[in-house]
């Protein structure tokens, strides 16, 4: 350890928004393993408003900062105090990004190792209530005052890493190869352990990140766990939602799938089943009414469009508004001879309007007999299928190479995977049925089926 050297660092911004909001002080302790050999510390001006808010939590206002350096002014001396030493913050991810992001708006490419104490925390001082800053401090009788500006924060944090570098206070000594693989763990959130890291399988599944209260807040599916969590754990200074939700992540679950497919089923069930925080854009769905169909008292079946949220039953075709659902509607009355009446687009007591121009059967005054209509209702309606309304299996990889997977499609519809011994034969539907964990149907997964079967027909079995 004796040749490695430490640069303790706080800031203090206008916000959490890594891309949006600006650093208002930064504060920085040179430590070389036994002692603070140099020291930095300036208020910033960030050249944009600080909310009330912020100045509130910091008692950094804009009259203080207003004659402050601006970033580019201190940006030589931060380059050269940083140079060749290890980035420490307490959650080195928030502070190591705004510093880069700072950076980066000037042209340059600022790259550190970097050492987090919240995870350096969690691994010597186990079992604590709570890893913030004050908490640990409290618990090491650290003193902390003035918490949330940038010169209290670094040098509390600096007595928290030599506190973390020695034996004092009972703690576990701390080797060389611990702090190098937490060098080495920079891109990780301060709650994951390299060891959980690396424990994750690089194989096809679906994989969850969950919050310290044990919710999830994130799904995702990948033919490769591992590489793809290390994607979004790599730092993405574009997109301040991987920021926000790197640090929240306290672990992560997964659940292997083996076949591509089945991951992307699972994937669509599950975000729809939790609705995870990160998962905005597929949580929150842009149709909001659909096509629906029911037999009325005289066995006719009626289509009509309607808002999804009022119905339970799937719908035969979604859109984004009535005005569009309504001519989809229009489009299969024309198509297939339907009744604007019993389509619910023109309402009369009598014959609806298409009868009297002769275009209409007469359906709709029990003219034309509920059988011979109803053939052409169905047609309709198979006709909304983005899968074919036939019945059948696609078979796919297994887990492991005495495993295969099965998806069964019922009527056009799908209705759930199986894991099956890959000797196993399937028959019929029926058969199929034994070994499916029955899932619900949507429009999303009839897309994902139907796009799987356009690139890989030849893993579908028809009965």
């Amino acid at each position: 350890m004796q040749n490695t050297e430490f640069v303790v660092i706080d800031i203090e911004t206008t916000g959490g928004q890594v891309t949006e909001d600006r650093i208002t002080e930064v504060a920085i302790y040179v430590h070389d393993g036994s002692k603070v050999i140099d020291t930095f510390h300036t208020l910033i001006n960030p050249e944009r408003q600080i909310p009330s808010y912020i100045s509130q939590l910091t008692g950094i206002t804009q009259d203080m900062v207003a004659q402050a350096p601006k970033f580019y002014e201190v940006a030589k001396r931060i380059i050269e105090i940083t140079e060749g030493r290890v980035f420490v913050a307490h959650n080195a991810h928030f502070d190591y990004s705004f510093i880069k992001q700072a950076f980066k708006s000037l042209g340059f490419t600022f790259t550190r190792k970097t050492l987090c104490t919240v995870r350096l925390s969690r691994k010597l001082l186990p079992k604590l209530a709570s890893y913030g800053l004050k908490s640990v401090c409290s618990f090491l009788q650290i003193d902390l005052t003035n918490h949330h500006r940038a010169q209290a924060d670094a040098w509390a944090t600096t007595q928290l890493l030599e506190h973390l570098l020695t034996e004092d206070k009972g703690l576990q000594q701390i080797n060389k190869s611990l702090i190098d693989n937490e060098i080495q763990a920079v891109s990780l959130p301060p709650r994951i352990s390299r060891e959980e890291f690396d424990a994750l399988p690089e194989a096809t599944g679906v994989y969850y990140f969950y919050n310290e209260k044990n919710a999830i807040i994130y799904i995702g599916k990948s033919t490769n766990i591992k590489h793809r969590i290390a994607s979004h754990f790599a730092t993405n200074l574009q997109s301040s939602k991987s920021n926000e939700m790197k640090n929240q992540v306290a672990s992560i679950g997964y659940e292997l799938t083996g076949g591509e497919l089945v991951a992307l089923l699972l994937e669509d069930a599950e975000i729809k089943k939790h609705q995870p925080l990160f998962n905005r854009a597929q949580r929150k769905s842009r149709f909001s009414f659909g096509i629906f169909c029911y037999e009325d008292s005289k066995g006719y079946y009626q289509l009509f469009a309607d808002k999804l949220n009022k119905h339970a039953e799937e719908p035969l075709a979604v859109a984004e508004s009535a005005d569009a659902v309504k001519r989809i509607l229009t489009s299969k009355i024309e198509k297939f001879g339907l009744c604007m009446k019993l389509c619910n687009l023109y309402k009369t007591k009598g014959a609806c309007f298409d009868y009297q121009i002769k275009t209409c059967l007469g359906a709709c005054i029990q003219e034309e007999s509920a059988i011979s209509y109803n053939v052409r209702v169905q047609k309709a309606c198979d006709s909304f299928y983005l899968v074919t309304p036939q019945s059948f299996i696609i078979v796919g990889t297994g887990r492991d190479h005495t495993e295969k997977t099965l998806i069964g499609i019922e009527k056009g519809r799908y209705i759930g995977f199986a894991f099956l011994d890959q000797n196993t034969q399937i028959q019929s539907m029926e058969e199929a049925k034994n070994y499916l964990t029955l899932c619900n149907d949507n429009h999303d997964i009839q897309k994902i089926i139907a796009q799987w079967l356009r690139k890989h027909p030849h893993t579908a079995q028809y009965f």
